[in-house]
């Protein structure tokens, strides 16, 4: 009997029932660029701060954290600006939990939440385990989604929540103003909360405008980001919100007690002031994954046009068969089960390098 036979011997809710956890392969290649983590990993001056900010935290370890972590709170409002305060931040171990505390709060049994696939494959997991219905819309060609065909499907669907994700994952594409605008005015009846998931939000092309420019006025709009990817924190686990302050009133009826703990207030804090050398690497990123764009259209594929730090690229006979000779080769790239497609995280420039090299080989065969 295997572990999933033996899960399915257990009392499981019935929605549960036959599910697999969310997780990508995680194993022992050289070259990681299946998760897009920031591979260039956390810069000196900012580990040497992180390092001093936990040891001063140590000595108060047998009391719990400031529950509110309002320092946190305001150095995340002073990093995204736009006239943000503390009270408009919220803040949890990761941008994950930040979307399942606001699922439990307007979600759960009764209420349903949409996406537009293919886009982050753990809106449907976190709806399911916060009994939460899932709506799937549609996207036109290519993956696109425009205002008025976003806008006409939550207005049919009457959902209570609905994910924008931008960039999105798996795309990478970033979404225009124009259609979170649409989305929020059409969910006006069924008084959706309309999250934009931001997680990839600084690897934007410059003049790539955040949805945070939309927050005033609209108290059901709901801007997500996480550190994990600019910031290089992914082990550390620190996501947040911005939003309308009641949003976060409403969280705070549904998070655990102390859900942050001081090690990663701290971490995150020290991070934010040594801002400028861990966002350093951004810009050296961002020059990988435009390379890899232009590096896949001279191979003859194709590549969406990316704001992320991940290229998803098309026009593969065999998308498994090139993930398993990459594999072979010591390259770790995502298969992300979409047809003729594969997905590979802009690394340094010797991994790029590799990823390119190997690909170029596996297609001249």
């Amino acid at each position: 009997m295997d572990q999933f036979e033996r899960l399915s011997q257990l009392p499981l809710r019935d929605d549960l029932r036959g599910q697999h956890p969310y997780g990508a392969p995680q194993l022992d290649v050289p070259i990681l660029l299946n998760v897009n983590e920031n591979t260039f990993g956390v810069p000196l001056d900012a580990k040497e701060a992180i390092l001093k900010a936990v040891a001063d935290e140590l000595d108060g370890l047998n009391r719990y954290p400031d529950r509110e972590f309002t320092e946190l709170r305001r150095a995340l409002a002073a990093y995204l600006g736009h006239g943000l305060t503390a009270d408009n931040i919220w803040a949890a171990n990761g941008s994950n939990e930040v979307l399942q505390q606001l699922l439990q709060a307007f979600g759960g049994p009764g209420r349903s939440a949409m996406g537009f696939p293919p886009t982050y494959s753990m809106y449907p997991l976190l709806a399911s385990g916060t009994g939460t219905a899932y709506v799937a819309g549609t996207r036109g060609n290519g993956f696109s989604l425009s205002a008025a065909s976003a806008a006409e499907q939550v207005r049919s669907l009457a959902p209570n929540v609905v994910f924008l994700c931008s960039p999105n994952n798996p795309t990478g594409t970033a979404l225009g103003l124009d259609v979170v605008e649409a989305v929020y005015e059409a969910g006006e009846a069924s008084e959706a909360i309309v999250i934009v998931d931001e997680a990839y939000a600084e690897f934007a092309h410059a003049g790539t405008r955040s949805a945070l420019a939309l927050l005033e006025g609209r108290p059901r709009l709901v801007v997500s980001r996480t550190m994990s990817k600019a910031f290089a924190l992914a082990g550390a686990r620190v996501g947040y919100l911005a939003a309308a302050p009641e949003i976060s009133d409403a969280v705070r009826l549904v998070r655990l007690p102390y859900h942050l703990s001081a090690i990663t207030q701290a971490t995150a804090v020290a991070a934010l002031r040594n801002s400028d050398a861990l966002l350093a690497n951004v810009e050296a990123i961002k020059v990988q994954r435009d390379r890899i764009v232009d590096e896949l259209v001279r191979m003859g594929l194709a590549p969406a046009p990316s704001d992320s730090n991940f290229v998803f690229f098309g026009g593969l006979a065999d998308p498994a068969s090139v993930w398993e000779q990459l594999l072979a080769a010591g390259v770790l790239i995502r298969d992300v089960g979409i047809a003729g497609h594969l997905r590979v995280t802009a690394g340094t420039e010797a991994e790029t390098s590799a990823f390119l090299d190997g690909l170029r080989a596996i297609l001249a065969k």
